[in-house]
């Protein structure tokens, strides 16, 4: 090889890093945790009774991919809003090379804070696993971009962590099986048992680089059609216990938040209070557009649709814009526009102490 070829190779080399430099500083990548919420196809990678990879399943986003709803999930559409392209999972094999730089979504159905949450589903992967994986992102975006630039990406990116409502609804409120907890152990106890894990976790994702951290409460899991539907004695109201224990770690959770931004340094953790919005839509569902809060809109039996998952049996009802959920467990694509819109600009008694635009606009 001549002296020019050689001096090309050197110059090309620096365009090449300064390039990678820039990506790092300028493009916001867009990292998710969470459950069934927020899973955008990691299930399908994994044997495990909760997937979403089949009709009616993304009906409405154009096949089935694993999202448990009919369309996008909360986090599509804020990444959407913000000029991000739909985060890949972590599991599919197209998650490479990148893309990778942009983001990627580690949730999993039936997931949880806690290990033992979601066992009833076989494969499941819990926040312990979701970290390490991030972990091995982590290193892959080092590798490609050298530790300062990759560090630089991590703290200007956003990091969600949607985790919670599993801890609740398939743990310590899984019917029979959770029969004996209930009775040895208080509410108060397993809360703390949950929280004192996540904060962590948390705290382990801040060591790993991150530091725009959006941390979302557990919504008013006493109002799914699931909850409804084994609890007829609450008639047409939402169910009381599980709500107590959802506003029970929500309290604790937010009381989390605030230490975390205190103790560790440069930090923005974000509580984004998912259960009073929802409330509100539940309560107020008619000034919404909606015309039914209480049932779920791919139904396989129930008062309410809430006893089969949903599945190629089951009924769909024929307008999906007028129901607030699609399954027992889980909002329409319109009820989480609503939702995502609240998150982006709401005020503090939504999402404190920052909106998520104001979290990306910050230094």
């Amino acid at each position: 090889m001549d002296n020019l070829s050689c001096y090309m190779l050197v110059i090309l080399g620096v365009v090449l890093h300064n390039l990678m430099f820039c990506l790092a500083e300028n493009v916001t990548a867009n990292f998710v945790f969470g459950d069934s919420l927020v899973d955008v196809g990691n299930n399908n990678y994994i044997p495990s009774l909760s997937k979403a990879n089949f009709y009616p399943n993304g009906i409405d986003f154009g096949r089935p991919t694993g999202r448990y709803t009919n369309g996008r999930t909360i986090v599509d559409i804020i990444g959407q809003e913000m000029g991000f392209n739909f985060t890949p999972p972590y599991l599919a094999p197209t998650t490479f090379g990148p893309v990778v730089l942009q983001g990627v979504n580690y949730a999993s159905g039936g997931g949880g804070v806690l290990n033992g949450t979601g066992k009833i589903f076989g494969g499941r992967i819990n926040m312990d696993a979701q970290l390490d994986n991030f972990a091995n992102t982590k290193q892959y975006i080092i590798t490609r971009l050298g530790e300062a630039s990759a560090m630089k990406l991590l703290e200007n990116a956003l990091f969600s962590v949607t985790m919670g409502s599993n801890d609740f609804i398939n743990n310590y409120l899984t019917p029979v099986l959770s029969t004996a907890e209930q009775l040895t152990v208080p509410p108060e106890k397993f809360v703390g048992a949950v929280i004192f894990k996540y904060e962590i976790q948390l705290t382990r994702l801040y060591n790993m680089g991150a530091r725009k951290i959006i941390v979302v409460n557990v919504g008013p899991i006493g109002c799914i059609p699931y909850q409804r539907e084994i609890n007829p004695s609450a008639g047409d109201k939402c169910v009381n216990f599980p709500n107590e224990l959802a506003q029970l770690f929500n309290n604790q959770l937010r009381i989390l938040v605030t230490q975390l931004n205190s103790k560790l340094i440069g930090s923005k953790f974000v509580y984004a209070d998912v259960y009073e919005i929802v409330q509100d839509i539940i309560q107020n569902y008619s000034s919404y557009g909606f015309e039914s809060a209480n049932s779920a809109c791919c139904s396989g039996g129930g008062r309410f649709g809430g006893i089969i998952p949903c599945g190629p049996s089951s009924k769909i009802c024929a307008d999906r814009s007028k129901y607030v959920f699609w399954d027992p467990y889980h909002p329409t694509d319109a009820a989480n526009i609503i939702v995502a819109k609240r998150l982006l600009d709401g005020k503090s008694a939504e999402i404190w102490p920052m909106n998520v635009r104001q979290l990306l606009a910050s230094s």
